[in-house]
């Protein structure tokens, strides 16, 4: 079963940024000939609401990660399942009407999931996730981290998926931000663009400055069509969009900005289809 409708967001961190014993988990999980993918937590994640009743959140953290190599140093993305799970179970309540969310997970279970978080929190009051998703599109913010020559886009064959993901240092990602963010301010008062920037802009602060910032198409890549993949430089147009307001062109950012919304709403209109 392919589960299309999740993008990601991922940090990876030198393993020399993980505290013991984190650290030897993590240098022994990549020595690992196989590791799971993203398709793979999906799967887990539905395969916990079947019960009677749901578990919302996964009673344990989740000890599988992402792992790459940049330029001879093992990086790692952990997946903290449960701490993201937490904090998505928060966010439910702005996207599902009322009657549905109470279908799918019952009050009692939502408000003993929040009572573990509570607590849990209380313990562990600087945790932050690695990854962050969303579904039935890419935000905007996440385009501006990367650029279009950090593109990756592989067609994918009968047995092996395709792949559109863009990778940056952390170094550039910070610093494309904080340009943003300046040519955003001297244009306009207020953005949601501004707000989401600001936002991701704090969230990449909390991690080491040699990480890498990886932006992943993720499910999405089984929903879109080749051509409709293959054409998609959203973060070239985001620049270029930026680029045009830095120098005052408010035609051209404008033009930029169609494309993009046009693009986006007819993706988010698919998790509305029967």
């Amino acid at each position: 079963m392919v589960v299309p409708y999740a993008a990601y967001l991922r940090v990876y961190e030198p393993l020399g940024a993980f505290p013991e014993p984190e650290r030897s988990h993590w240098e022994r999980y990549a020595r690992r000939s196989e590791h799971p993918s993203c398709q793979d937590e999906l799967r887990r994640s539905l395969a916990d609401l079947l019960p009677t009743p749901p578990v919302a959140v996964p009673v344990h953290e989740s000890g599988d990660a992402f792992v790459t190599e940049v330029d001879g140093v093992l990086c790692v993305c952990p997946w903290r399942t449960r701490l993201r799970g937490w904090q998505a179970l928060g966010e439910l309540a702005e996207e599902l009407p009322a009657p549905v969310l109470d279908a799918v997970l019952p009050p009692v279970v939502r408000r003993q999931a929040a009572q573990d978080y509570e607590r849990w929190l209380a313990r562990n009051p600087d945790a932050r996730p690695w990854i962050r998703t969303a579904t039935w599109q890419v935000p905007l913010n996440w385009f501006v981290l990367v650029s279009d020559e950090e593109r990756r886009y592989e067609k994918g064959t009968a047995e092996v998926p395709p792949v559109l993901r863009y990778r940056t240092p952390m170094v550039q990602a910070r610093r494309r931000v904080a340009r943003a963010l300046r040519a955003l301010r001297d244009a306009v008062e207020e953005s949601p663009l501004i707000d989401g920037l600001v936002d991701v802009g704090r969230w990449l602060e909390e991690f080491h400055p040699r990480s890498l910032v990886e932006l992943d198409y993720g499910g999405l890549v089984h929903v879109l069509p080749a051509g409709e993949l293959e054409g998609d430089h959203s973060a070239a147009d985001v620049a270029g969009g930026i680029e045009a307001l830095r120098q005052g062109d408010g035609a051209a950012a404008g033009e930029a900005y169609v494309r993009l919304v046009e693009r986006w709403r007819a993706v988010r209109d698919r998790r509305s289809a029967n």
